[in-house]
């Protein structure tokens, strides 16, 4: 039974996203990062709008200008939507900033760990981008630059 009301309160109070690893291990840095750049479900939706995803920063601008056609479809496909975008952002970040890596949380989520030490969930902002357009994946690689 779909009662908008608690499904709304959900999307806000239950964490979503990928956990990928756990047990407080730490795999292998370039594994990792190959792993997580994937993004199947993105990658092919771009590729529908004529838009590869290279993994820099202008790619990361023509996802922002695709128009949102995803956010009709079921949840479950806009939460596996969600987790390849923050994952891509992600990539972009650890492969265009020097000293950021990917590090896993105890509890298994995949974050990006900049050079200063702050850590970004990618994956967090990812599925605020594929429900609601904010932030914009572009911004949030300006922002991290700055770090």
């Amino acid at each position: 039974m779909d009662i908008p009301l608690l499904t709304k309160w959900r999307k806000r109070h239950v964490p979503s996203g990928l956990a990928a690893f756990g047990s407080g291990q730490q795999p292998d840095p370039a594994m990792l990062a190959e792993l997580l750049g994937e993004c199947p479900l993105l990658r092919a939706r771009a590729a529908d709008d004529g838009v590869e995803l290279d993994d820099t920063a202008e790619s990361l601008s023509a996802l922002d200008q695709l128009v949102p056609n995803w956010r009709d479809e079921e949840e479950q496909a806009l939460d596996r939507l969600g987790n390849d975008a923050g994952l891509y952002l992600g990539t972009v970040i650890v492969r265009t900033l020097p000293g950021a890596v990917w590090q896993v949380w105890p509890n298994g989520r995949p974050v990006v760990r900049l050079a200063s030490g702050r850590e970004i969930d990618a994956v967090e902002l990812g599925h605020s981008w594929a429900e609601n357009g904010t932030p914009e994946l572009s911004q949030v690689l300006a922002e991290t630059t700055e770090d």
